[in-house]
């Protein structure tokens, strides 16, 4: 059924917003909603926290001038209207597509997306930069940052507002605080902002000090988010203050107002699949085969069924990382920090000391978060952290701020770290089995998003000898070693071959650290070409085995091809795309290994 959106057809940009009349302000939230509403039917998408904000957006445009005035969308799932309102309503039905929208703000598509986000808890230190350089200059624009109530939990954000409450450069904080972030936002911060709903704040009342207040801020608040009268006076009433310097505002909104799906499922208002509008039934082909999240949290719960001593720590992933599950079933021995990769790491480091099996499951894009925790308080004390690395490698339509590009380079280079990756279901049952087991030090094993290979069978559950590989297929000439993911795309290369008349060999390399270095050695000297495939940066796994032949004086006993991720950051498309686009795939492989075998075919001639 059309839509009749009279209102948001007659608006190019957001300076017509600002034309409007009042009383087609509601009006145009409406349709804004509605459009929404449509584009998700089609494509799916992150629109929930979007659906949220949408009388949000439409003030904040309405009232200031975008995009001189600076619109700064924390992590930007909720920047849906944003886009829709900033002339790219027609490309909305791309979103997350190869070729189409980001998912995300990014500065290359709009000029009204002044700071690309993805990761959480980063505009109030983008808006503060962008506020003291506006001082510097002597410019009297405003800046204003958006940032949900399960995202100023972050480190990040605490250290920004600290800096800006001393600073005291002009600066708009909005606080959406829906009582979600993915899941339902948890923490001190989340209760407090839970306080203030019922004790408004404004200039002039004697009610208690926030605690942004204690930092320096004006606190105005709580509004209610879909009160468009509200917002718009209140921010104009902002926006004319000759120096206000830095202010929060508490609004108060409801994730996935107005979504037609059922009020108890929340979290489905986060992001949903393509679906039909009038029957709400998804369209999407019900997956025949459990993923590797899934299967990594069934085998962690069967572990921690032996073993009391196993806890899981998540960075408020629980439904993401599969902890949810382990937390039903072990709900004193499952954490969820909040968005706190740093503190979910050292806090991982104390239970270690104590003699605890802490399991730190954390997204590969947000382990990077983490870094120097992972290096000073668990690898350089050598403390027993395992650490579950989903979403390994490349993700899809969530596009390079969410791939998983570099664990395999940067926990590769960290003393006393074991780092593994399985290649079907049983070895993922093997590596969670194998880090339960292993006390003397970090150890880590890395996984992608998606459906996972192979049977997942409970049985022969054993656990892996470290640093030790397998053969999965002996052939000649040509050897095919994956890591992780890659050694089904072997698989499926050695499968094209063969109707080329070659007959490769594959191996498993089960470690990226340390290497099989018998197996690697073997597999130099009885072939031609050894191809290293790896769904990583440059520095991983490849690196590892180059490495160690350079030292070995071996690199001369054959050729040694490393098939990793491009030295770019691979756009956003469905999972198949970016392999293809990454040489990553079965064809690529198979076509890289034919050239291979004509070159030295020539060389023989």
């Amino acid at each position: 059924m059309d839509m009749l959106t009279p209102v948001l057809d007659r608006l190019v940009e957001p300076s017509d917003i600002r034309a409007l009349e009042k009383r087609d302000l509601n009006r145009l939230a409406d349709e804004v909603r509605a459009e929404i509403i449509s584009a998700a039917s089609e494509t799916g998408g992150h629109f929930g926290a979007g659906l949220g904000v949408v009388e949000l957006t439409v003030a904040l445009h309405h009232v200031f001038n975008t995009p001189e005035d600076r619109l700064i969308w924390d992590v930007s799932h909720q920047a849906y209207p944003h886009k829709l309102l900033t002339g790219r309503r027609k490309a909305l039905r791309s979103i997350r597509k190869k070729g189409g929208l980001y998912g995300f703000t990014k500065r290359s598509e709009s000029d009204y997306d002044p700071f690309g986000t993805a990761h959480s808890s980063t505009s109030i230190s983008a808006g503060l930069g962008m506020a003291v350089a506006r001082d510097l200059k002597g410019a009297r624009n405003h800046v204003i940052a958006v940032i949900g109530d399960g995202a100023i939990t972050g480190g990040m954000a605490y250290e920004a507002l600290n800096h800006a409450g001393a600073e005291k450069s002009r600066l708009i904080v909005i606080v959406n605080d829906n009582g979600m972030s993915i899941g339902p936002a948890v923490g001190a911060l989340s209760t407090h902002l839970t306080e203030l709903r019922d004790t408004p704040k404004r200039t002039g009342s004697n009610g208690p000090s926030s605690f942004f207040e204690t930092l320096g801020f004006r606190h105005i608040g709580p509004v209610d988010g879909h009160d468009l009268d509200r917002l718009v006076s209140t921010l104009s009433a902002l926006r004319d203050e000759s120096d206000c310097g830095p202010v929060v505002i508490h609004v108060v909104t409801e994730k996935g107002h107005g979504h037609p799906f059922s009020k108890p499922d929340k979290e489905k208002y986060h992001a949903v699949g393509p679906f039909n509008p009038e029957t709400l039934e998804f369209k999407a082909t019900p997956a025949t085969k459990p993923t590797y999240t899934k299967v990594f949290a069934e085998a962690l719960s069967d572990a921690a069924s032996k073993d009391p001593k196993i806890v899981a720590i998540t960075a408020a992933m629980g439904s993401g990382t599969g902890l949810d599950h382990f937390g039903a079933a072990f709900p004193d021995r499952c954490f969820d920090v909040g968005i706190a990769e740093q503190h979910a790491v050292t806090f991982a480091a104390g239970l270690a000391t104590e003699g605890m099996k802490p399991f730190c499951a954390i997204y590969s894009t947000f382990l990077q978060r983490a870094y120097d925790q992972v290096i000073h308080d668990v690898a350089l004390q050598n403390l027993p952290v395992r650490f579950a690395i989903d979403r390994a490698g490349l993700v899809g339509q969530d596009g390079a701020t969410h791939a998983g590009s570099f664990d395999l380079t940067y926990l590769g280079t960290v003393p006393n770290m074991i780092v593994m990756a399985p290649s079907d279901a049983h070895e993922l049952r093997r590596m969670v089995a194998t880090a339960a087991a292993y006390d003397d030090g970090p150890i880590a094993f890395r996984y992608p998003r998606g459906d996972i290979h192979g049977e997942d069978t409970k049985n022969d559950v054993n656990i892996l000898e470290i640093g030790k590989g397998r053969i999965i297929e002996e052939g000649e000439e040509i050897a095919l070693v994956g890591l992780g993911s890659r050694v089904s795309a072997c698989i499926g290369a050695a499968s094209l071959l063969r109707e080329h008349g070659l007959h490769v060999t594959i191996a498993d390399a089960r470690f990226a650290k340390p290497i099989d270095t018998d197996l690697i050695e073997r597999l130099v000297k009885s072939h031609r070409v050894v191809m290293l495939v790896e769904e990583g940066s440059i520095g991983g796994f490849s690196a590892q085995v180059l490495t160690h032949l350079a030292q070995a004086r071996l690199l001369d006993r054959a050729e040694i091809d490393p098939i990793i991720l491009p030295d770019r950051f691979i756009a956003h498309g469905s999972p198949a795309e970016q392999l293809a686009d990454a040489g990553l795939d079965a064809q690529s492989i198979a076509a890289r290994v034919i050239e291979r075998h004509r070159t030295a075919a020539r060389k023989v001639a």
